[in-house]
This record gives structure tokens, sequence and C-alpha cells, in this order.
């Protein structure tokens, strides 16, 4: 029997991953797509997320997103397995601090052991927001017509949304201006001066949410919202794109008039999202037109005849999948822990 060797534990910080996410989101994105392809070529595991609440009320939780990718080929050592394990406390925003904190556990795919833990929350919005380049690369970057410069509103202005707006270089699609809407004005302002000077598009705020909606062709919602708020369809008669990342802002009766785009129907048409609430009110799902792993399959976009949403739950295909494009960056200059393993006599 050939020996295997002993297991190894690194940990990566925040710092570490930023730094390597912010030099590299082409290759993120290239990564997040890679895990959509292999979700629609069946070489996944990913269970239901689940939801820790707390008996106070509050919308606490911290949530659990188990996930397994299997190699192209009959490499079980090319295989990825882990867990992200990440907190929404909505009142730390009051403090300044970011609503979300998470880990994320990679674990050895020929032993099992865990073989590292990184700060997540980075990671975690560097893959909702790589989900979002490619659904508008997908659904707008391929048209014909898009030569043509488009309007791009995010309604909230932390850091998903930031995350984002990073990432339009990257989404084939000629940018005339952005268009903010925050209900903090400091927030929107703060968003704004760093689209400017770091992107250098041009920026303007939006006096109301139906002014933000009704001016863009691709409207971003990037909020803390836990119920729906938006509930007229009329906003959105111009068919813009609707890049539904708070997953929970959007009525049934916005929703039932659009196309929509999943990351995965079961995921998605759960835990309270506008597409459950949607379903809860019809009884059926055929308003979900299609997903964006089949889209990157080669599937064909829904006709720009409504506007078009994309709701994409957030997979833990996705966390481990870019997890692991990190630690093969990081591992050869981060020394393992010693001794984390500590009796590793088997009798």
């Amino acid at each position: 029997m050939n020996a295997i060797p002993l297991p190894q534990f690194r940990v990566f910080t925040g710092e570490q991953v930023h730094a390597v996410v912010r030099e590299h989101r082409s290759a993120v994105l290239d990564t997040v797509e890679a895990a959509y392809r292999a979700h629609h070529a069946g070489r996944t595991v990913n269970p239901e997320s689940q939801f820790l609440r707390f008996p106070d009320g509050r919308s606490n939780r911290i949530i659990a997103l188990p996930a397994h990718i299997d190699a192209d080929a009959d490499d079980v050592g090319n295989s990825i397995t882990g867990i992200k394990w990440i907190s929404s406390f909505p009142e730390n925003i009051a403090h300044g601090m970011p609503r979300a904190s998470a880990v994320l556990i990679l674990n050895d795919p020929v032993t099992g052991y865990p073989m590292a833990c990184m700060e997540a929350s980075i990671i975690s919005a560097a893959r909702t927001a790589a989900s979002a380049i490619s659904a508008l690369r997908c659904l707008v970057g391929r048209e014909p017509k898009t030569s043509r410069a488009v309007r791009v509103a995010f309604v909230g202005a932390g850091l998903i949304a930031r995350h984002v707006a990073d990432g339009l270089p990257l989404a084939r699609v000629p940018i005339e201006r952005v268009i903010l809407h925050d209900l903090n004005e400091t927030y929107a302002a703060m968003l704004a001066g760093r689209i400017q000077s770091q992107l250098g598009y041009a920026v303007e705020t939006a006096a109301s949410l139906e002014q933000a909606i009704r001016q863009a062709d691709v409207v971003v919602f990037t909020t803390t919202a836990s119920v729906p708020y938006v509930d007229n369809p009329d906003w959105f008669s111009h068919c813009p794109v609707v890049l539904h990342l708070s997953l929970r802002d959007l009525a049934p009766s916005v929703i039932l008039e659009a196309h929509n785009v999943v990351d995965d129907i079961e995921h998605c048409l759960r835990a309270m999202t506008s597409l459950h609430r949607a379903e809860m009110a019809t009884g059926h799902r055929r308003f979900v037109t299609t997903s964006l792993p089949h889209l990157l399959s080669g599937g064909d976009a829904p006709a720009r005849d409504r506007p078009i949403v994309f709701s994409p739950f957030g997979m833990g295909i996705l966390d481990i999948a870019v997890g692991r494009w990190v630690y093969d960056r990081l591992a050869a200059q981060q020394a393992p822990i010693p001794r984390f393993f500590y009796d590793m006599q088997r009798a």
C-alpha cells in the first residue's frame, strides 16, 4: 500500500485572501464559471444551506454551506470538498461593520482531513460578484447591440455592490454611466467616489428608487432587505436586466412579469426569497425560464421582450471552488501550523 502524506493544516487571513482576489478578478470569474459548468454536468454535490437562527426572534443568522466538486477525470486528488460558515448580523451595520463574516474550511480529497481555514467574507463577496458579472455577460454581452453603452443602477451601496462594481470591466459591456441609490447617502457617496476614481465611470445618484430603476438598462440589487418592497411591474416596463443578488427585494407581481434566471432552482425557491413567494402565490414554478449554468453550457438566453431577473441563491460550490483557487495560489508561501493534528497513531 502506498503511503500518503501526513495531513497539514494552513490558515489564511483576510488580508492574504483580499490581495490575491483583488489582483486576479478575471481568474476568479473563470473559476466561478467552471464551477457552474461542473454543476450543469452533474459533477457537484450541493446540499441545501442550513440556517441557524436564534430564539430572540431577531434577523441574526449563521448559515452552513457544505459542497463538493468532482474532478474532470478519475483523479480524486483534484476534487474539491469544503464548507462555508457565514454569519449575517444586520445590526453590525449600525456600528460601521460589515453585516456578514465568514470562514471557509477545505478538506483534503484523499484523507478527508481539514487542510485549510481561510477568511471567507471576501471569497463570498467575490464569488457573488463573479456570478453577477457572468450573468451580465450571458444576458447582455452576447447581444449584437451591446456596442451601445448601458446604464447600470445599484440599489444598495455596500460591500457586495463594491465588488460587483469592481468587476464591471470584465462584463464585456460598455458602460455609459452608473446610477446609485441607497437609503444611506453616505454609503452612496463613498461608492460613487470609488467608482469614479478607480474605474473612471460617470456616476450619479438617483433621488428615488423608481428613478434609479427606470433610468437603468441593468439594475443590481444588493440590499439587506428581508421582505419585498418593490411591487410595481411598470417600473420595469423598459425590460432591463435585473441582477437580484439580495433575493428578497421584488414582490411576486414583479417576478411573474419577468423571465427568471436562477443558479439552481431548488436552492432559489426556498427561504422566503422573492421566487419562493412567487411559487407560494401561484402554486407552480413555470415562471423560472432557465439557469446560469445552462447558459454557460451553451443554452440560449431569454428573449428581451420582458425584464430578465437573475436571482442567484449563492451556492457552496462557488465558495469552495474559489477557496481552492486561493489555496493553490498561497499554500507554497504559507507554512502549515505545526502539530495541528496531534495524535496521528491509529492504534
